[in-house]
């Protein structure tokens, strides 16, 4: 699968690295691709060029960018050609005190209206960039739901999960990630605001 990552920032040069040591090449797409040189070269084999190229370039775009500037971005295309887009951002409030959306509708939702003609995932944003490159604990991989409306994206989407070593598992349509994201908010709010530092994660437990 060709896959971008749009924003090179800490979120997206940590999914970047662990995609690129279990093989899959990263192409990463900045506004100022200049200025991320020196950080897209710590990733091995990553490419990096504008936005609008790393979108043109792949069928699945990762949004590793603040919520509001992914909603710009799922606006900017007149079409976007079927292409799955995964959203990984949480509407967090200034100063992580919370969600800027309830349940009534979610981040992910509100995306998904503006990116027209794509396949919106919801995924990889109810646990921490750590998790990511280790989801490995004693007990269990970190869980890793995968919510949106087309059965296939959110299959290829839990492919690329589960490669990371993640326990992906499919949460149904796109209306899921309403409590998604407020399941971010709890790891946040556990991480930060109690104390419990970044080192943990969640994972689902099932009798079989």
């Amino acid at each position: 699968m060709n896959l971008s990552i749009i924003g090179p920032g800490n979120v997206g040069l940590s999914l970047g690295k662990a995609f690129a040591a279990k093989g899959q090449p990263v192409l990463f797409g900045a506004n100022d691709p200049a200025k991320y040189e020196a950080a897209v070269a710590s990733v091995t084999g990553a490419q990096l060029a504008t936005v609008a190229q790393a979108i043109e370039a792949s069928d699945i775009v990762i949004l590793a960018v603040p919520y509001a500037a992914a909603v710009d971005i799922a606006a900017s295309r007149a079409d976007w050609g079927g292409r799955i887009l995964v959203d990984l951002t949480n509407p967090l409030a200034p100063g992580l005190a919370g969600l800027t959306i309830g349940t009534t509708t979610s981040g992910a939702e509100e995306i998904a209206k503006r990116a027209r003609n794509a396949r919106l995932v919801k995924a990889f944003n109810t646990t921490g960039v750590e998790n990511m490159l280790n989801p490995h604990y004693a007990a269990g991989n970190v869980m890793m739901p995968v919510a949106g409306d087309d059965a296939d994206a959110r299959s290829k989407v839990i492919a690329l999960a589960t490669l990371l070593g993640l326990d992906a598992f499919d949460f149904g349509p796109l209306a899921g990630a309403r409590f998604l994201e407020p399941l971010a908010m709890t790891w946040i709010y556990m991480a930060f605001k109690l104390g419990r530092g970044r080192d943990f994660g969640f994972g689902l437990l099932a009798r079989r």
